[in-house]
């Protein structure tokens, strides 16, 4: 069938055919004919764009088209990486990068082809003999001195998805003006007879458990109370890498640390990337936690953990009073670390005043009291644990990086890593159920403790699905339309100011005043009440949804009341998603 008479995107005619005329293989252009012949609307979604950098670098289902995650659309943003890395160090006499992958499908084929390409364009590239967590990767960047790398994940994202997470020489995830540069160096590529892919024998160097030694090392030095984890070691702990690259080295650390209980998941042990026990890999959702959980009901287990495929998220359950399982959503998880943390270095007098904590802007505001509370520093950051690294770059030298996190379940300890690091926050959860076992508590007493003394705060989040080219148009007329008719209410509470982050101004609606927001300009807006509620509203930067948070605060006087407090927060959260018709 002929491409160009099919009722589609001009622009995914004129990918297509570029394919089928290019230097691509056969069995490709056949899935094109194929596609063209029987489902072009398919053809339209592969190839109606490029792929783009959002939050989490290059994301995509796995396919053929400019628009999927394949051999081709790697090997060309890996080339684009090249040009742009190469024009950013010239005259360096040896430019270097480091690859690593998760368990995913074909992850470590295009971990090889992006080891290729970057060596064919002069890199000496350190590739990790097998899969790795994303944050050993961030770690690598800065051991080896690279100037980029590149980690193949797509996160927790469904098993038809697949990644490309490139980093900068500061161990970040790129950011602007780099994320944006290396998208337009990857569109002046027109065919892929552009990609270098003959890597010089030699320039590509296997690294494997010498480099984990020194990262499980340096997250040993985390530890605040290593007297307390030997005297209580045998906290019973459950953990499951949902058939990710977390039972590669979050086990072991754990046994590094002296945690001598420790109970896998054995089902969920083994690394797939069709993930056969989980609807998806995400700890967020109850579901992928459920295998955990069980095996913690019938050992009586004291604490749960959970890392998603690339292990840079982490989901905790905790038991109740009543002898009940409890999820922690992000928001508390980060809670309970910082509060933790910080405790610790005001009992040991570390701190001196110059400390910071970071989180974003759609994290709950209960981590920044407790750090102002102990006189720590807070910075607010976009969605996006690159703009924490980014922060981090930006004070290197003048102030001192305590932790940062933020509400979808990634925390940073410290800043060797400069991104979310499962390794190190499953280490410190562990290391505070041992801490909480001497003080006669359990990690929930924790929560609860914290909730009396800073304010009982509650979040939600609901995600509206819109998939494809439509879809995406459609999300995008709605923050139009937010835009151009804010509510005046939620819930009859009036709003009295209006973030905008795309304008980058805050406007008080009682006064009329203006102020401009010190940030990069992100298409999100949020609305304030006037009892102190917050609802933010943000297109997701790597999936094809809009998102929406709420935050609702409520006051916890005694430990007997929280599931009456708890009840009440969620209708007050249900309240305001049904006053804005998401339910």
């Amino acid at each position: 069938m002929d491409i160009q008479s099919l009722n589609i995107d001009p622009s995914a005619k004129l990918n297509a055919q570029a394919w089928l005329d290019g230097a691509y293989d056969d069995a490709t252009k056949q899935a094109i004919r194929d596609m063209a012949a029987n489902n072009p609307n398919e053809l339209n979604e592969s190839f109606y764009r490029h792929l783009e950098f959002g939050t989490g670098g290059l994301r995509g289902i796995m396919g053929v088209g400019t628009n999927r995650m394949n051999r081709y659309t790697v090997a060309m943003a890996t080339q684009g990486l090249a040009n742009y890395t190469r024009s950013q160090f010239p005259g360096e006499k040896e430019l270097r990068a480091a690859v690593s992958h998760d368990s995913r499908n074909h992850s470590r084929e295009f971990a090889e082809i992006t080891a290729n390409v970057l060596a064919a364009n002069g890199f000496h590239v350190y590739l990790f003999d097998s899969m790795r967590p994303t944050p050993e990767l961030s770690f690598a960047v800065r051991h080896f001195r690279c100037h980029t790398g590149v980690m193949l994940t797509a996160s927790h994202n469904p098993k038809e998805y697949n990644g490309y997470k490139a980093y900068w020489s500061d161990g970040c995830q790129l950011t602007a003006p780099h994320d944006t540069a290396v998208i337009d160096e990857v569109l002046k590529i027109k065919a892929v007879s552009d990609v270098r892919m003959d890597a010089p024998e030699g320039s590509i160097e296997i690294v494997g458990d010498e480099v984990d030694r020194i990262y499980l090392d340096r997250i040993e030095h985390n530890a605040l109370n290593p007297d307390l984890i030997r005297k209580h070691h045998d906290v019973k702990i459950v953990y499951t890498p949902l058939h990710g690259t977390g039972i590669t080295l979050i086990p072991r650390m754990l046994k590094q640390l002296g945690f001598t209980n420790v109970n896998v998941v054995e089902e969920q042990a083994v690394p797939d990337g069709n993930f056969p026990t989980t609807p998806s890999p995400n700890p967020e959702e109850r579901a992928a936690m459920s295998m955990a959980v069980d095996l913690a009901k019938r050992i009586d287990a004291d604490i749960v953990f959970a890392s998603d495929p690339d292990a840079d998220r982490v989901g905790v359950a905790v038991k109740r009073p009543d002898g009940e399982w409890m999820l922690l959503n992000g928001n508390q998880t980060m809670s309970v670390l910082l509060y933790y943390i910080l405790r610790q270095w005001q009992e040991k007098q570390m701190l001196t005043g110059n400390e910071y904590v970071v989180k974003t802007i759609v994290t709950s505001e209960l981590p920044a009291d407790i750090a102002l509370r102990a006189g720590v520093k807070v910075y607010d950051v976009l969605t996006g644990f690159k703009f924490i690294g980014g922060k981090i770059r930006e004070l290197e030298g003048k102030e001192t990086f305590i932790a940062g996190g933020e509400e979808s379940y990634g925390y940073m300890i410290g800043d060797f890593v400069r991104d979310k690091d499962a390794v190190a926050a499953c280490s410190m959860i562990a290391e505070i159920a041992a801490w909480a076992r001497e003080n006669g508590k359990t990690f929930f007493d924790v929560l609860v403790d914290i909730y009396k003394q800073y304010g009982f705060y509650k979040e939600g989040l609901v995600s509206v699905v819109r998939k494809g080219k439509a879809g995406a148009e459609e999300i995008q007329q709605m923050m139009r339309d937010y835009r151009a008719n804010p509510p005046a209410a939620i819930c009859g509470d009036p709003v009295v100011m209006l973030k905008d982050y795309q304008t980058l101004e805050s406007r008080d609606l009682r006064t009329g005043r203006v102020e401009k927001i010190d940030l990069p300009k992100s298409n999100v807006l949020q609305f304030f009440t006037a009892s102190g509620n917050k609802v933010t509203v943000r297109p997701s930067g790597t999936e094809p949804k809009i998102k929406y948070y709420f935050s609702v605060k409520g006051e916890l006087c005694c430990r007997d009341c929280f599931d009456k407090e708890n009840a009440a927060l969620d209708a007050k959260i249900e309240a305001i998603k049904q006053d804005m018709h998401l339910v």
